[in-house]
């Protein structure tokens, strides 16, 4: 039960749809533009840097806000069982980020979100880790996509170590092992089935390049 009300928490923090949000602020509808997208890489591409900047931080800080609050809820009750429940927090988030159902359960990708996972759950050392993985790809080859799927592959490696050490406690390592890395790997694979046309077009050779500093494809003050 406690694994499904944090689903819940995190399906709900999830509907806070940033780009979505932004977009309509500024009168634009962002599904009816670029790859009709509501992430944070169609907002960049759409609307420009500081956008994208503010959408990328508002789909972290989601992810955030669900593990906060499933901090505070299970801490004193469950604090062994409080990373799993978190990860299940931080879980919905993306579902929620991904399937909104009042946008007909079409969202984002959910990198951005996955990237509030990783700070707030794995700490700032992973973090950093993963930044220099995805922005290393970025600037050799500036395709977002990429970047954003070896990461993942990254992510699945970093928990099992860090769970099998104990980072987050002895039941981490031992008691709810399996069941919190198989989560960890649900997550990669909807990450990586969320980016099964970016994958054809690589392989094609036809993925689409992002710059930071390019110009947007619409011009929004």
């Amino acid at each position: 039960m406690q694994r499904i009300i944090c689903l819940v928490i995190g399906y709900l923090c999830g509907l806070i749809q940033t780009g979505y949000i932004v977009g309509r602020l500024k009168g634009v509808d962002i599904r009816e533009h670029g790859s009709k997208n509501a992430g944070t890489t169609n907002i960049l591409r759409t609307m420009g840097l500081k956008y994208g900047i503010i959408c990328f931080a508002g789909d972290c800080l989601k992810c955030g806000l669900a593990i906060l609050i499933t901090h505070f809820m299970f801490k004193e009750s469950l604090p062994d069982m409080l990373p799993l429940l978190k990860l299940y927090a931080a879980a919905g988030t993306i579902l929620g980020h991904n399937y909104p159902c009042y946008l007909g359960f079409k969202g984002g990708k959910g990198i951005a979100a996955t990237a509030g996972l990783v700070f707030f759950m794995f700490g700032p050392v992973m973090t950093v880790l993963g930044l220099i993985t995805f922005f290393g790809l970025f600037f050799l080859t500036h395709y977002v996509s990429l970047g954003s799927i070896c990461v993942y592959a990254g992510i699945i490696i970093e928990a099992f170590i860090l769970s099998k050490r104990g980072y987050w406690g002895e039941a981490m390592a031992t008691t709810y092992f399996v069941e919190f890395n198989i989560v960890i790997f649900l997550l990669a694979c909807m990450a990586w089935w969320r980016h099964k046309d970016n994958i054809k077009r690589l392989l094609d050779g036809t993925e689409r390049k992002t710059y930071l500093r390019g110009k947007p494809e619409l011009d929004v003050k």
